[in-house]
């Protein structure tokens, strides 16, 4: 009886043993394309509250926030590093010209549904819209 108890001490000792030798290895690295760092957003309706908060982060950007005139404007949430995120694409008029001013914007339901405005009237605003999945086409910088 004894000499088997030993066996059993044996074989968790090497059980042991190869866990540690797996803890020392050195962890895979997450792909790119992983759900948590996947750049494409599922999109979502924009309510009444969450386009209060778009146009009022945006207006804080603009030479004419009173005379600011929104056009279709895109949502959609994401995880992304972690942070749960809602990217927002479209376009402003503050000046009165015929050209909108596209823009893109994320909010962070996390911190009190903080606004950051990413860019307005950009070259790199219809890229990165269309990166997210929230491509519209009338998104063009008017330079």
């Amino acid at each position: 009886m004894h000499a088997k108890g030993h066996e059993c001490g044996k074989q968790f000792t090497l059980s042991a043993a190869s866990l540690c030798g797996c803890m020392a290895a050195t962890p895979p690295v997450e792909p790119i394309g992983s759900p948590s760092s996947n750049p494409l957003v599922d999109l979502i309706p924009i309510s009444l509250a969450l386009e209060e908060i778009i146009t009022a982060g945006v207006r804080q950007h603009l030479k004419n926030p009173i005379a600011a005139k929104f056009g279709t404007m895109l949502a959609g949430e994401r995880s992304l590093n972690g942070r749960h995120e809602i990217v927002v694409c479209g376009s402003v008029d503050d000046k009165g010209s015929p050209g909108n001013e596209p823009f893109i914007g994320k909010i962070y339901p996390d911190a009190g549904n903080s606004f950051e405005l990413i860019a307005i009237n950009a070259v790199s605003v219809s890229g990165a819209c269309k990166a997210a999945g929230l491509a519209l086409p009338e998104l063009k910088p008017s330079s």
